[in-house]
């Protein structure tokens, strides 16, 4: 059901018909990211998105607003690590209008100096709003630390200083040199003929032109250690980081699992231990983050600042008993993994907004459609014996390098930089 076809300027159109329902979702994804960033430039990819919506030669950023609005429609953008995407989801009869306000904003954005100082002041507060939830503080001081002196570990919205910085020249310098044909996907899944979509958007999108060719891919590197910032909270929060499988490694569907068994429900290994068992958080998460060219294990939650060096302990002790063989997982935590994973998988497939995404990050990280029964085959192909086996080797050496980040009350003496330290020092 998925088609594919690439315009004579070199945009790649791809479609999913959706018969069952009514709805369209779109989606733009343009190479453009932080990845594209030079010295001095950080949050530039992520303005340049929020300055798309900001209004075009023809349209007022309120006559955007309003007309997705009278549409019943929603519209939004957003900028990841590795590319920016523009997205909207409508009734089926209205997506030549989709369409065609994407293509506006895309190539018909005025930029204008009044909108650029709003839109600069808005970034701020996001940036502000970000620093002031504990959660995702110690997430980016996570990152920050772990891909120091790479996009990856940039914040995605900059650096107040630089965002303060950029001029309307920066903004429109940086479009004109990464908004080109051969840097964007468009995807569209819902109720929806293939060639309607490919006119409508052949229509809208004939314009852009030139071509940038493949970016060269800097590695980054993974640094181990500890990072602790004293702020004015309750509660201390913790985010732990060890290597992983990037995006579209042929590890992927194992990471998936192991993930889901470790940190991915009620009734995941950390959750019992900490939760359920010890009472020692309120919730405790695992999460996968998978780029281009590096992938990150995450494990993420808070405590009373007195009982971090005790939750830390306890989280690498699972770690540990994985990784050395000593509790390996067992037949049925695989099971019910790959049941939960699965039937997350099929139920999100409901949605045409999730179709539409997905296969718009096939595209881009693979190059090609994955079909549903390939992911699932994937997912149910793991062995137990491949998994473990990834435990003993791979987390194993991924355990050498691990990294703790901490966001904590000034006033806390229960927990010290140079005690987290030493307790990473076990697996060097």
């Amino acid at each position: 059901m998925v088609v594919e076809t690439t315009l004579e300027n070199g945009i790649r159109v791809v479609t999913e018909a959706m018969g069952e329902t009514r709805s369209v979702s779109i989606g733009v994804m343009v190479a453009a990211s932080p990845r594209q960033e030079r010295e001095g430039e950080a949050g530039l990819a992520h303005l340049v998105e929020h300055m798309m919506f900001q209004g075009t030669s023809s349209r007022s950023s309120r006559d955007i607003s309003r007309m997705m609005d009278e549409s019943g429609g929603q519209m939004g953008g957003f900028t990841a690590k590795d590319y920016t995407s523009y997205t909207a989801t409508v009734l089926d009869d209205h997506a030549t209008y989709a369409l065609d306000l994407l293509g506006d904003i895309l190539l018909n954005s005025e930029f204008s100096e009044e909108a650029l100082e709003r839109e600069k002041e808005v970034v701020l507060r996001e940036i502000d709003g970000e620093n002031d939830i504990p959660g995702h503080r110690v997430h980016n001081a996570l990152k920050a630390h772990v891909w120091q002196g790479h996009s990856l570990g940039r914040a995605v919205a900059g650096l107040r200083e630089g965002v303060k910085g950029f001029t309307r020249e920066d903004a429109i310098y940086f479009m004109h040199g990464h908004y080109l044909p051969d840097q964007v996907t468009i995807a569209a899944c819902g109720h929806l003929n293939h060639e309607e979509i490919v006119s409508q958007v052949r229509d809208s999108f004939w314009r852009m032109l030139g071509e940038k060719g493949p970016d060269s891919v800097v590695s980054a590197t993974f640094h181990p250690g500890v990072v602790v910032e004293d702020v004015d909270v309750n509660q201390a929060y913790f985010s732990i980081g060890i290597p992983a499988p990037a995006y579209a490694s042929k590890k992927r569907y194992l990471i998936y699992l192991l993930n889901t068994l470790l940190g991915g429900g009620g009734s995941s290994r950390l959750y019992e231990r900490l939760r359920e068992e010890a009472g020692l958080v309120y919730q405790i998460d695992s999460e996968h983050y998978g780029y281009k060219d590096a992938g990150i294990l995450v494990i993420e939650g808070s405590t009373l600042p007195e009982y971090l060096m005790d939750v830390l302990t306890l989280v690498f002790g699972e770690l540990e008993k994985l990784a050395f063989g000593r509790d390996p997982v067992t037949e049925e935590e695989l099971w019910k993994a790959g049941m939960q994973t699965r039937s997350q998988f099929c139920i999100a497939s409901e949605n045409t907004h999730t179709r539409m995404s997905r296969l718009a990050t096939q595209y881009f990280y693979f190059g090609r459609h994955i079909p549903a029964k390939e992911i699932l085959s994937g997912l149910g192909g793991v062995s137990l014996e491949a998994i473990n086996g990834f435990c003993q080797q791979e987390m194993r050496e991924a355990l050498g390098q691990a990294a703790v980040a901490v966001v904590g009350p000034e006033s806390s003496e229960t927990f010290t930089q140079k005690d987290i330290a030493a307790l990473l020092q076990r697996f060097e």
